[in-house]
């Protein structure tokens, strides 16, 4: 888990989606009511949300310059085709922006915090955890964009110190 803050607007939805879960313990946040609440999840809603979250930890990966680890997944852009989503349009500003049709489905949310995000310039620097133990969404602060672990502290220290033995032995 990482020490770092949170990600700039609705990135932090699609952070807190992709760490519903644990990889090292395999503890699942949305086998719960209390881990679907936030995201408004029934028990029959959750598999298709478990689907979207591998896709999105996929694309997180692959953000920090990481193939995926895990098994193969549904292409990100697939899942967020069949996203509805309206153009809304500031009346005091004329700003527009894409919007959920409604508040209700995930799917729609996370394509509009994405759309968000990438006008933002910010879509590239929410990444996935290098450690294949933790794969955990982060949003990297760095100067350069090139952060890989979510926690320098923990997976970081852990991955120099794995290299520094490799080195020694």
């Amino acid at each position: 888990m990482s020490e770092r803050a949170a990600p700039p607007g609705k990135l932090v939805l699609i952070q807190a989606l992709v760490n519903t879960v644990d990889l090292a313990t395999g503890g699942d946040a949305l086998d719960t009511p209390e881990g679907r609440a936030p995201f408004g999840l029934t028990e029959d809603t959750a598999d298709s949300a478990r689907e979207l979250r591998e896709s999105l930890r996929a694309t997180l990966l692959a953000h920090a310059g990481h193939p995926p680890h895990r098994e193969r997944v549904t292409p990100l852009g697939d899942l967020l085709a069949r996203a509805p989503l309206v153009v809304t349009v500031d009346t005091a500003d004329g700003s527009a922006a894409l919007a959920p049709v409604d508040d209700g489905p995930l799917l729609s949310r996370i394509a509009a915090a994405v759309a968000e995000a990438v006008t933002a310039g910010t879509w590239n620097r929410l990444k996935a955890c290098e450690a294949t133990t933790c794969h955990w969404a982060y949003y990297d602060r760095s100067p350069a964009g090139r952060g890989r672990w979510c926690s320098m502290q923990v997976c970081g220290a852990r991955a120099k110190m794995r290299r520094y033995r490799a080195k020694e032995a």
